[in-house]
């Protein structure tokens, strides 16, 4: 039976009084690389098809490593519901730990992308640029990633609202760091693509020391960074157990995307440039799945602490119907206004303005698809890992995206000759297969 504190008027508060503020640092944060898309799409769109590449190559690793600082979310959580004080600081600080150990493994890859993108058949002068832009702003995936783990801890506490105030502050930087770096403006040097680069290293820097001293002045009760040296290898093992799976997930989905990416890089810089605007307005619809997905795993996290199998199961109907709603809003979006939204990253003066925009619908119509699948599995996962459960949705990730996804959109684009439209409905094939069997395998165990 469900107790007064557990109504479904009361579960809204809680997921929109949480979800609100997640999904505007999500889109926030977003925004920081979007501003980038923009300007670079104004500034050339070379520079704009080589930072499409280049942000695939670092966000595929900045969401694998976000893997342990996801696993903070869930465990802080349960924690603070089992009032586990103690256990809340140990995991943080071994999920900043395993954040750290995992930047130093990948920085090889930023420094040698360049030969990286050309033995995948990209273009040399696209390759080059994404190279030198990767040189820079790969020194961001550390700050990038605790901050991470800063946001999981904190949303876990219920201060989402702070999360969002840095966040707008970190964009509001972004903007003029942006204008003056890769324009030349101001006096500063035109720098381009690595004037971007540069202003995302600032901007991530600022955030991180916005987030950390925050962190250590209003929950100075965990003490966070006190012998932040000193390793607790128990909890770095159970942050690392719960954590990988998720980076393996989101290798696994990104990895569909990053894909997709190559293959429109065969097409051409033109198609390139389009699939990277389309990108931009899909991802940054998706930031908004992503904030839910976290009130989702906060909450079930909650739920799961205090072992409430009625609160899991109503909370979990509640986010999935404010995720439907959601999506179907997109799908109109997508289908009437697609030249508005593609025209906004276009300089009027572009030569190649209009065949951008032409394979930019196209596009877009394909993404209206798979909008309804994509947000069912992404509020899938973030059910399962408040539950803790990662490694079978991991196993359906890859299966869904690497075994179905990734050769639909190979067989759709080229053998039946799609093109990038067929690339993307490929896309939708993998989402749809991962949104049934991860909603099937929480449903399951929701009512074990």
């Amino acid at each position: 039976m469900r107790t007064a504190s557990q109504t479904y008027r009361q579960h809204v508060r809680a997921i929109l009084g949480l979800g609100l503020p997640l999904i505007g640092s999500h889109v926030a944060q977003f925004a920081i690389t979007l501003t980038d898309a923009v300007m670079l799409g104004w500034y050339s769109v070379e520079a704009l098809a080589a930072q499409s590449l280049a942000s695939m190559m670092f966000f595929t690793l900045f969401l694998v490593g976000s893997g342990f600082a996801m696993a903070v979310m869930p465990m802080v959580a349960s924690a603070i519901a089992a009032d586990e004080a103690r256990q809340v600081r140990r995991v943080t600080r071994m999920g900043a730990w395993a954040s750290i150990l995992f930047y130093v493994a990948v920085q090889p890859i930023m420094i040698w992308s360049e030969p990286i993108f050309l033995a995948l058949g990209q273009e040399p002068e696209v390759s080059h640029l994404a190279g030198q832009y990767l040189l820079i702003v790969g020194a961001s995936l550390l700050p990038a990633l605790l901050v991470m783990v800063l946001k999981s801890y904190l949303s876990a506490l219920e201060r989402p609202q702070v999360v969002l105030w840095i966040t707008l502050a970190a964009v509001a930087l972004n903007i003029p760091v942006n204008y003056a770096l890769i324009f030349g403006n101001w006096g500063f040097q035109e720098m381009g693509i690595r004037g971007a680069a540069v202003a995302s290293l600032v901007v991530t820097t600022a955030s991180l020391t916005g987030l950390a001293v925050y962190a250590a002045v209003a929950t100075s009760e965990h003490a966070l960074f006190q012998r932040f040296w000193r390793p607790d290898w128990e909890a770095l093992g159970h942050v690392f157990r719960l954590g990988w799976p998720i980076g393996a997930t989101s290798l696994a989905e990104t990895g569909l995307f990053a894909a997709s990416t190559v293959m429109m890089g065969w097409l051409g810089t033109v198609s390139l440039a389009a699939h990277g605007i389309a990108l931009q307005i899909t991802s940054a619809i998706f930031m908004v799945h992503v904030g839910l997905s976290n009130a989702a795993t906060i909450r079930a996290g909650q739920a799961y602490g205090r072992r409430d199998r009625t609160g899991l199961r109503d909370g979990a109907w509640i986010v999935l119907v404010v995720a439907g709603s959601v999506a179907a809003l997109t799908v109109v979006a997508f289908l009437v206004i697609p030249e508005f939204l593609i025209g906004l990253f276009m300089n009027p003066l572009e030569a190649d303005r209009e065949i951008v925009i032409e394979i930019g619908v196209g596009l877009l119509a394909a993404a209206a698809v798979f909008q309804l699948t994509d947000a069912g599995q992404i509020m899938a996962l973030g059910l399962l890992r408040g539950v803790q459960d990662t490694r079978v949705p991991m196993v359906i990730a890859s299966l869904s995206y690497w075994v179905i996804g990734i050769p639909a959109s190979y067989v759709l684009g080229f053998t039946l000759g799609y093109g990038g439209v067929g690339i993307w409905l490929g896309l939708a094939v993998g989402l749809a297969f991962a949104a049934v069997f991860m909603m099937v395998r929480f449903w399951q165990g929701a009512r074990d």
